[in-house]
């Protein structure tokens, strides 16, 4: 596993991003569903099973209607 998951920085990112979706009332399917992913990987992205690349990230900020450069 990526060093890159456990760092505090990263951890905190995910959190925010949980927190955005969770403040529209989606749950992790519905913004799976909205992604066009599997829910599968937005539950491991929440958990930090898996690291988000920077398109990833821009799609995710995007689809939460997030700026990805806060």
């Amino acid at each position: 596993m990526s060093k890159i998951l456990h760092a505090p920085e990263y951890r905190q990112l995910i959190e925010w991003l949980k927190t955005a979706r969770a403040e529209r009332g989606l749950t992790m399917r519905e913004f799976a569903a909205e992604l066009g992913v599997p829910h599968s990987y937005v539950g491991k992205v929440e958990q930090c099973e898996r690291k988000l690349d920077v398109l990833e990230y821009m799609q995710y900020c995007q689809a939460l209607g997030l700026n990805p450069d806060k």
